[in-house]
C-alpha cells in the first residue's frame, strides 16, 4: 500500500509541476520550464523509492548493458545495406511501373478498346 502512495504521490509532484508551467505564465520561459524540471525530477525520485520503481531502474540498466553488447556495423557495410536497398527500391518502382502500364494497355486498349489519343 506504501508503494501506491507513493507512486500517487509522484503522479501529484509531476501534475504540480506542469500545473506549475501554467500557473507561471507571466514568468519567463526559463522559470516555468525549471518548474517542469523540478518537478519531473522530484517525481523520479520520490517514484525510484518504490518496488515497481527499482524494478524499473534496474530494467533500465540492465537494456544499457545489452545495447552495449550489440555489435553495430561499420560505416562501409552500413552504405553497403543503403546502396542496396535503394538499388531494391528502383527495380521494384520500374517494375511496379511497367506493370501498371501493361494492365492499362490490356485493359483500356485491348479489352474495352478505349484507345487514347
Amino acid at each position: 500500500m506504501a508503494d501506491k502512495i507513493k507512486f500517487a504521490l509522484a503522479l501529484v509532484i509531476l501534475a504540480a509541476g506542469v500545473a506549475g508551467f501554467y500557473l507561471l505564465s507571466e514568468q519567463a520561459m526559463i522559470l516555468r520550464v525549471l518548474a517542469v524540471l523540478v518537478g519531473l525530477a522530484l517525481a523520479v525520485a520520490v517514484a525510484w523509492k518504490t518496488e515497481s520503481g527499482q524494478r524499473f531502474f534496474m530494467f533500465a540498466n540492465e537494456a544499457v548493458v545489452e545495447a552495449k553488447k550489440v555489435v553495430w556495423p561499420s560505416r562501409k557495410e552500413t552504405m553497403q545495406t543503403t546502396g542496396a536497398v535503394f538499388a531494391f527500391v528502383v527495380v521494384m518502382a520500374v517494375f511496379l511501373y511497367l506493370t501498371d502500364k501493361s494492365l492499362e494497355w490490356v485493359l483500356y486498349d485491348l479489352v474495352l478498346g478505349w484507345k487514347k489519343s
